[in-house]
């Protein structure tokens, strides 16, 4: 079930990856991104191996930032809401496909990156905020790439049968 804090997640890390006409490219990509937002201490596993001098930048102890369990699908991690999320995304105005090589990307439209901007900025959004910079600065690769690294790096999420909540 697609929430209010979903999209706004997912439209800050689409921003993010999107700035000066370019796209977050496909759908594979934006839930390896989202899967390492949404599980800081997988994303702090993950930095340790991309980018070991990386100083984790939170205080107190790693907490899941989820509102919804994602689940172990064909090609990883992967939210079923995501399809109604960018639904509702596109149907507001906030974000726009990009057509790219071999498939589809997503953008962020002026409307959707004031936006962004504006929840940036506050409060209760700058913890994630922060950590979609650690991404956009150690984690911009191709979704098969994110893809095979989840694969390697997590073997526990590797195991997860299909369907399996992670």
């Amino acid at each position: 079930m697609p929430t209010s804090e979903g999209e706004a997640r997912v439209l800050l890390l689409i921003d993010a990856f999107s700035a000066q006409r370019r796209s977050l490219e496909g759908r594979t990509k934006l839930a390896k991104l989202d899967f390492l937002l949404r599980y800081p201490p997988f994303l702090r596993r993950a930095l340790a191996v991309r980018a070991p001098q990386q100083q984790w930048p939170l205080a107190g102890p790693d907490e899941d930032n989820i509102e919804n369990r994602m689940i172990r699908f064909r090609y990883g991690p992967w939210d079923p809401s995501y399809f109604a999320v960018l639904g509702r995304l596109f149907g507001k105005g906030l974000v726009e496909l990009v057509p790219i090589r071999g498939g589809l990307g997503f953008r962020t439209t002026h409307q959707g990156s004031r936006l962004a901007a504006t929840l940036a900025a506050t409060e209760p959004w700058a913890e994630t905020q922060l950590l979609i910079g650690l991404l956009k600065r150690n984690f911009n690769l191709s979704g098969t790439t994110l893809k095979a690294f989840v694969y390697d790096h997590f073997p526990e999420v590797a195991a997860a049968n299909w369907g399996e909540e992670l």
